[in-house]
């Protein structure tokens, strides 16, 4: 299968950056008139799916409010998994897995192969971004990507993102570092393709000079839009310079919120607004 990187360009070439949540939470879940419960959740991310095809090219389901209805939320994940890539979205599962080893191996076979398989996930990567490997190796057989959380949007992460190691780094420029370093080997020993594998979440209401994020070499997941202050002038501004097609940043709340009926109307504002900011 083509890179993810590569299929994250075009598709955002095609219909724009936006990328939209797909978060059922029992508040959502209420304002759309559905219940708490596997079908609601099912419902919700395939309602979501048909309004957004052909508005946006990304969306990204909460593993979290599916999985806590147990094994029948998990199955609705699969169906609107399903649902989205049959309608040519792409598919970001946002679990934020980690672990090292035949764990790592055995998350890689999750969402890369199985009927979980979305076409990049995004995981922590406080187990040391090298320890992510099998993942990341899982991801390139299947044409997918890894996404490793590394400067988040909410401000409790500070105080450990931006701690400063013995080498004088932060610990959000040290994530992103090893991101950079995994994409410069592939893009060097691979076949041709414009961005690597391994991509980094970086909220959107980050300050735009803190990270030397164009020459990451991967796709940007910039979550923050809307619902956490992030507007997109700020995207504009702390994305500056990254190549085209790059920048995914996202919004979840700030769209659901308003009900079905305004979802598409929404998404396409959004979507104009994010084009003017990123190219």
């Amino acid at each position: 299968m083509q890179p993810f990187g590569d299929r994250v360009v075009e598709a955002v070439g095609r219909l724009g950056p936006l990328c939209v949540g797909i978060d059922p939470s029992p508040a959502l879940l209420a304002r759309w008139d559905l219940p708490d419960g596997p079908d609601g959740v099912r419902a919700f991310g395939e309602r979501c799916v048909e309004l957004l095809t052909g508005a946006v090219a990304v969306v990204k389901p909460q593993v979290a409010f599916f999985e806590r209805h147990g094994a029948a939320g998990m199955a609705a994940l699969e169906a609107v998994i399903a649902a989205a890539r049959a309608a040519g979205m792409l598919v970001i599962a946002d679990a934020k897995r980690g672990d090292v080893a035949s764990t790592a191996e055995a998350y890689g076979d999750a969402w890369f192969a199985s009927p979980l398989a979305a076409d990049a996930v995004t995981v922590t990567p406080y187990v040391g971004v090298g320890a992510l490997e099998p993942m990341v190796a899982a991801a390139r057989r299947a044409g997918g990507g890894v996404l490793v959380l590394t400067a988040s949007s909410n401000p409790e992460g500070r105080a450990i993102q931006q701690a400063v190691a013995e080498d004088g780094r932060t610990v959000e420029r040290a994530v992103l570092d090893a991101v950079t370093d995994l994409n410069r080997k592939e893009l060097a020993t691979g076949p041709a393709q414009r961005l690597g594998s391994v991509g980094a979440v970086i909220g959107a209401t980050r300050s735009p000079e803190a990270l030397p994020l164009p020459a990451a070499g991967g796709v940007l997941l910039a979550p923050g839009l809307g619902a956490q202050g992030a507007t997109a002038a700020q995207v504009g501004a702390v994305f500056a310079g990254c190549p085209a097609g790059s920048v995914l940043p996202s919004a979840s709340r700030a769209l659901l919120a308003a009900g079905p009926a305004a979802l598409r109307a929404g998404a396409d504002r959004l979507q104009k607004d994010l084009a003017a900011v990123l190219g």
